[in-house]
């Protein structure tokens, strides 16, 4: 999941990649006539986190998240960026052992642990707070968008038990609705953003809300699916592989947000 990313819609030359991770999962471009440089950061939660996971999801221990702390992966670079585009989610769903002030305060689905449930909203909640008040207390004066969560689109199981999402059309409105989880998380996020909007303007801050919610419910059609690795099918056309119904990849809903990004941009308008 991309946390923190800088959006330029038209490419418009071919970019030099001048920074990477070791994982691929953080990367810089640079775009040397327009002197422009977009940027990815991953910070799943944007706070600290102790993550033992490997690029499948499968975990061997639970997630040390500290709600007191931001993540230094971000924060440290943010006086860098003009234009920022800044996200959470579903990585709040995972199990989880939150800290404050370095002690264990609860924690969210842990059977056995003898720890206080507190929840994944609870976490997410104290999260966009957090990064809230980074945001429109900084001296930097970006231009910020805050985009609400998207919905995945798993059918017939999750993602770990044979979940598909091959419909190739998106939904007609009312043909879905919204799962309990996105609909916690985004008014959570609706919430915060609309009590840190006018703080931000106060300090010189521009806080956008970018809610695609709805907008990604209906785009079931724009996922990877069994693509989330290159040609998954080459040695066996009849392999089990594990689908991908949470990231996007296919042409629509994205250039939608960027639509609306620049729309917003040079008009001023607030969409939802």
């Amino acid at each position: 999941m991309v946390s923190l990313i800088i959006y330029h819609v038209p490419q418009v030359e071919q970019a030099d990649e001048v920074y990477h991770d070791e994982e691929y999962r953080s990367k810089r471009w640079h775009f040397p006539s327009h002197n422009f440089t977009l940027s990815v950061v991953w910070t799943p939660f944007l706070l600290r986190a102790d993550i033992f996971e490997d690029v499948n999801g499968v975990s061997s221990s639970e997630i040390q998240l500290h709600l007191d702390l931001l993540d230094k992966k971000w924060t440290e670079q943010y006086k860098n960026f003009d234009y920022v585009m800044i996200a959470g989610g579903k990585w709040f769903l995972k199990t989880a052992i939150y800290y404050e002030n370095h002690t264990v305060q609860g924690c969210h689905y842990c059977p056995g642990k003898n720890l206080t449930e507190l929840g994944f909203d609870h976490a997410y909640r104290k999260a966009l707070q957090l990064v809230l008040r980074f945001l429109t207390r900084s001296d930097h004066k970006a231009y910020v968008f805050f985009r609400t969560t998207t919905p995945d689109h798993f059918e017939n199981g999750e993602w770990f038990s044979g979940g598909t999402c091959n419909r190739t059309v998106p939904f007609k409105e009312g043909e879905v609705d919204m799962r309990d989880v996105d609909s916690v998380m985004r008014d959570i996020e609706l919430e915060e953003v609309e009590k840190a909007v006018g703080i931000g303007a106060e300090n010189g801050i521009i806080l956008k809300l970018l809610d695609t919610t709805r907008l990604s419910l209906l785009r079931s059609d724009g996922h990877p699916g069994p693509f989330r690795q290159f040609q998954p099918f080459a040695k066996d056309k009849n392999a089990k592989v594990q689908n991908d119904c949470l990231h996007w990849c296919l042409p629509g809903p994205i250039d939608s947000w960027n639509d609306l990004v620049m729309e917003m941009m040079v008009n001023d308008g607030i969409y939802r």
